[in-house]
């Protein structure tokens, strides 16, 4: 087990389990930057860093948060839209960042990290814990490095950050079905991608097993978990050119029908905070 308090900070102290509840807002997702924070029991936490600081700093403080009091940056995967400004948000305002070697390593040698002083590495595969907070890892076919999702549990909730999957690998539906709620990637409209503008080599490489999910592959994902203790999901990381937010969510309300409560994440601007109670 893996114990993390912030430094400068104190000892995190967790609310009771029962009074505990775990808010969400997805600050944007999308192909321009992706950047979710998480919170439950007094323990703040920021997966990945795609947007600016300037935007996450600003999304949070309208939402009342205050980026600076963020426990951690914990990145999924090497590529930009994850990565751009982990190195920021880690010097601006004092973040530690947690990410995998390979994943660092990459960044690295390929974009301008600056200088970063309290990395954490761990594995593909550990869990890390915040606290009461426990935040599963699990790595993914996508075309990274050494990509991975996350569940973060606080003992009373489990949420699933789930995108840049590459295809349904055999752990995702069990992972699902394990879950209160979700933000899990809708990429793409078949028809969409396969008449758009893309080249061919691209569309290949966005449906292919290292790729991205399809509005029906994340539909019948979701369906394949239920009935469960689901009790909704963000659809997530919608392509700007080959999806839209209306055919997203018909094609999965077609598929699960109409009482599964579905929003999709803004693919420039922050969500709404949606809360687990």
């Amino acid at each position: 087990m893996k114990l993390f308090f912030r430094r400068g900070a104190g000892q995190i102290l967790a609310a009771p389990i029962d009074s505990r509840t775990m808010d969400v807002i997805a600050l944007q997702s999308g192909s321009s930057g992706n950047c979710v924070y998480v919170e439950s029991g007094g323990v703040r936490l920021l997966f990945d860093a795609g947007i600016s600081g300037r935007q996450a700093e600003q999304r949070l403080a309208e939402h009342g948060k205050d980026i600076r009091d963020v426990d951690a940056l914990i990145i999924s995967h090497d590529h930009r839209d994850h990565t751009a400004c982990m190195g920021v948000f880690h010097r601006k305002f004092g973040l530690p960042l947690f990410v995998t070697r390979p994943t660092f390593d990459y960044v690295s040698t390929r974009m301008k990290v600056g200088k970063v002083n309290d990395v954490h590495h761990f594995n593909a595969g550990e869990t890390l814990w915040f606290g009461h907070l426990s935040v599963e890892t699990l790595s993914t076919p996508h075309d990274a490095a050494d990509g991975v999702v996350f569940v973060v549990d606080d003992s009373k909730h489990r949420f699933g950050i789930l995108t840049d999957l590459g295809h349904v690998f055999k752990e995702l539906p069990r992972t699902i079905a394990s879950l209160d709620a979700v933000l899990i990637e809708s990429n793409y409209d078949i028809d969409m991608l396969e008449n758009g503008p893309y080249p061919a080599f691209l569309k290949e490489r966005i449906r292919g097993p290292h790729g991205h999910l399809s509005n029906e592959d994340a539909a019948y994902l979701l369906q394949s978990a239920l009935p469960s203790k689901l009790k909704w999901a963000l659809l997530a990381h919608l392509s700007d050119e080959n999806n839209d937010p209306r055919k997203a969510l018909r094609t999965h309300h077609e598929i699960l029908g109409h009482n599964f409560p579905l929003k999709c994440a803004d693919r420039q601007a922050a969500s709404e905070m949606m809360r687990l109670e």
